[in-house]
């Protein structure tokens, strides 16, 4: 196979492929002799342009060649991205090939109630359900942008429009600030249907069991719900759940030690205000006067306007506690160096260590980093012995690779204790960081030893792709 360009997918162990699906792809690729790079008609960030006018203008300067057709696009509709992994198929993209088909819901969805829940703001998707069926919407993009806002609009409407679709109930997001929420209120007032709120993780949790066919009814399970944020119930942010519970309810039993995001939105797309905040939580205010000058990391943030974040952290000004995992994965690779100013895409710095671990993965073995007993995951000992490692000029890549496995064993053993504490035999693991795949398998390989039996994402994405689904059944479970 010919060596792909050193742009595509760079810092990745995997790239992606398609087939061609309609003739004209045929038509074009009988005239080369090898493989294309293709992505989607739009400028990043922004739906896809669906006629020739529109994508000269919005494309131009952009495109170097044009290649026109007469067919009148309808309905936008993305490419899926689906993985085969250890566990079989996993979708982390929906959309073509996979919507609108329906998904069934398992047993006591079958009532006649039409329930609309719009999932969240992030890979957006909305899910229309009733009579035992969902449909859930093709990926729509992220609602920070006003054109994708219209553009999901236009799908929704469509959707409703094919279905025939009136809802009796609408679910969002309980986060007060979400696009998603707000669009929600206002087609809740429009139409007079019944308007619920469901916590972010518990859509999550929700989700996975919907797509396992786990009964309306079922017991409770634990659920392991991983992910960059998503409004809590107290008002921080969450993102490293243990949660008890079902369809109609849940209850939290431990988490991720909450740390301060400085600089709110912006720690999401810059690792190193993830760094600087994780390392201060863990050791002090104090802890760059303990470490060696030299260190790249130590020298990056030295640079840094630490004394504006150490006030906002104080204060509680624009720093949001956090009990994220995203966030962790961020921090971890701001110190290995890693994206350490800013990502240019989402995930990407938790990517790239994984991709960088996973060829170390067979050799490398937890640290010694237990987490104190109490509902609260403290990280303490993990950044002890990962700095310990860096100061002994271990391999960025082994590093990489103890951190995952020091992760895999702290999430599993927390959460063998607390099945043994509640009766509980299945864990259901969701919400976007378990797309890393060397961590879902070593979560996944753990649960089985102990006897417990593991529920992961495959026909629904993990992320907020699939927040909609576990939405509607909860909207549906409570209704009753």
């Amino acid at each position: 196979m010919t060596a792909a360009a050193a742009g595509v997918a760079p810092e990745h162990e995997r790239l992606g492929f398609m087939l061609p699906f309609t003739p004209l792809h045929h038509l074009l690729l009988r005239a080369l002799d090898g493989p294309v790079v293709m992505t989607s008609g739009n400028r990043s960030g922004e739906p896809q342009c669906t006629d020739n006018d529109e994508a000269r203008q919005e494309l131009a300067g952009i495109a170097d060649f044009w290649l026109m057709h007469d067919r009148e696009i309808v309905n936008r509709l993305d490419d899926s991205v689906v993985r085969c992994d250890g566990h079989g198929i996993s979708v982390l993209r929906r959309a073509r090939g996979f919507a609108p088909e329906p998904l069934a819901l398992p047993a006591g969805f079958d009532g006649p109630v039409r329930a609309l829940a719009v999932g969240g703001d992030l890979k957006a998707a909305f899910c229309l359900a009733g009579d035992g069926k969902a449909l859930l919407s093709q990926h729509l993009g992220d609602l920070d942008e006003l054109k994708n806002q219209d553009a999901w609009g236009q799908a929704l409407g469509l959707y409703r429009s094919l279905f025939d679709t009136k809802p009796d109930l609408i679910v969002a997001d309980r986060h007060p600030g979400y696009r998603s929420t707000r669009l929600a209120m206002e087609l809740a007032r429009e139409t007079a249907a019944r308007f619920v709120q469901v916590q972010h993780h518990h859509a999550h949790l929700a989700s996975c069991l919907a797509q396992h066919g786990r009964a309306i009814d079922a017991p409770p399970v634990l659920g392991i719900i991983l992910d960059g944020l998503g409004y809590g119930d107290d008002g921080t942010i969450w993102g490293g759940e243990f949660l008890l519970g079902g369809y109609r309810g849940f209850r939290r039993l431990a988490s991720f030690e909450p740390v301060a995001m400085p600089g709110g939105d912006k720690a999401s797309v810059e690792p190193w205000r993830n760094a600087y905040a994780h390392l201060r939580a863990a050791f002090g205010p104090d802890f760059l006067t303990k470490l060696p000058a030299d260190r790249p990391f130590v020298r990056a943030l030295a640079e840094k306007p630490l004394g504006v974040l150490d006030r906002m952290i104080e204060r509680g000004v624009n720093a949001p506690l956090a009990s994220s995992a995203g966030r962790l994965f961020d921090a971890c690779a701001a110190v290995l160096g890693i994206c350490f100013k800013r990502q240019s895409y989402e995930g990407q710095a938790g990517m790239e260590m994984e991709a960088l671990a996973s060829p170390f993965m067979d050799a490398a073995k937890a640290w010694p980093a237990t987490s104190p007993k109490g509902p609260a995951i403290s990280w303490k000992g993990l950044w002890e012995a990962l700095l310990r490692d860096q100061a002994s000029d271990v391999e960025t890549g082994l590093i990489a690779a103890r951190f995952h496995r020091t992760l895999i064993e702290i999430i599993s053993r927390r959460a063998i204790g607390l099945t043994k504490e509640n009766g509980v035999g299945t864990v259901a693991l969701s919400g976007g960081a378990f797309q890393n795949w060397l961590l879902l398998k070593g979560v996944l390989a753990e649960l089985t030893v102990a006897g417990l039996e593991g529920l992961a994402h495959a026909s629904v994405p993990a992320n907020d792709g699939g927040l909609a689904l576990g939405q509607a059944a909860i909207g549906l479970a409570l209704w009753h």
